[in-house]
């Protein structure tokens, strides 16, 4: 007589066999997706280094940092360092995102933003844009602009309670507390009021920076070994939250943290070194880095993209956020 069907002890073992195949399958799984995460982060990088190659190309100067993290992006200011926005506002004509740049556009530059280019300003900073974000990080959507004294200051943007947000970030040179050099009291009462407060200490050594106008010339050590935009630290409890000082406003705004990183790092002082995002680790906070595991992106001047290893050299890594400092070095072992 045929048996037919399986016995108890034949299904439990056919069933463990299916568990430790998903086992073992997972990781892999998990590793392809990451790894098609990362190309693509590869990719949003390498857009952004042809679009300031191209806006290098129209105006003789790579993008500037902005103004000041009391204004955001204004198409009537233009290009280069007359624009107030961030790097990424600038960007956006040569990211086929022209419509966006132009909103809230009038054709007056003048000291006193109307409401409907304020409210404008407000429709652009409340677009997100995939390119800007890292998939493994988080996705292109808003996120909260939280209160504080900055968010009632803004001069020339409609308050939003939400903005969109980026995780890569200007090389802005390897002076430690570069980034940072301006009061947090400014209050800016006109644009030009905004335009002539420069920071009153020594000039920036990277490619983009507030009030920068780099051209390809000023890059002596080579556009292949100059840093121009890369991912940015962050950590993972204020992915969401606002609350983090350096991920707090959004891309288009000017002359910020959130746009802006420090490759200054040292043995001594090693708090702005390259880190895979973590928990807890907050000194970091100007610093590149990525939530990828063992590198971060960066794309050079010449608009290659390279995978940085946290562990780079001290002096490799200061000498790539710095344009002229007559150190030319390798990213090769």
């Amino acid at each position: 007589m045929s048996r037919k069907g399986f016995t108890l002890v034949e299904l439990l073992v056919v069933i463990a066999i299916i568990g430790m195949l998903v086992g073992l399958l997972l990781p892999a799984v998990q590793q392809a997706r990451e790894a098609a995460r990362i190309m693509q982060c590869n990719n949003h990088l390498r857009q952004m280094g042809l679009a300031a190659l191209n806006h290098e190309s129209s105006i003789r100067s790579f993008p500037s940092g902005g103004w000041h993290w009391r204004m955001v992006g204004d198409a009537d200011w233009g290009l280069g360092k007359n624009q107030p926005g961030g790097w990424g506002f600038s960007l956006l004509p040569f990211l086929e995102q022209n419509a966006l740049f132009q909103l809230g556009s009038n054709g007056d530059s003048t000291n006193t933003p109307t409401q409907a280019k304020k409210d404008g300003a407000r429709l652009c900073n409340e677009t997100p844009l995939p390119f800007f974000i890292c998939p493994s990080r988080r996705t292109a959507k808003l996120y909260t602009f939280p209160d504080g004294p900055n968010h009632s200051q803004v001069y020339n943007l409609t308050q939003p309670n939400e903005v969109a947000k980026t995780d890569y970030a200007a090389n802005h040179g390897d002076r430690e507390n570069g980034v940072s050099c301006c009061a947090p009291s400014f209050t800016p009462a006109t644009y030009s009021d905004a335009k002539t407060f420069v920071c009153s200490d020594s000039p920036e050594t990277g490619v983009i920076f507030r009030y920068s106008h780099v051209q390809v010339g000023e890059i002596r050590d080579g556009l292949s070994n100059t840093y121009l935009i890369g991912e940015k630290y962050l950590l993972p409890s204020d992915y969401e939250t606002g609350t983090n000082g350096t991920d707090n406003e959004g891309i288009f705004f000017g002359g910020v943290d959130d746009i802006l990183r420090t490759t200054y790092c040292t043995s001594q002082s090693s708090q702005h070194c390259p880190r895979q995002d973590r928990d807890g680790l907050d000194t970091p906070a100007r610093s590149f880095g990525s939530c990828h595991a063992g590198a971060f992106g960066m794309v050079l001047c010449d608009g290659s993209v390279q995978r940085i290893s946290y562990n780079i050299e001290y002096s490799i890594h200061r000498y790539f956020g710095n344009r002229a400092d007559g150190e030319i070095v390798s990213l090769q072992p």
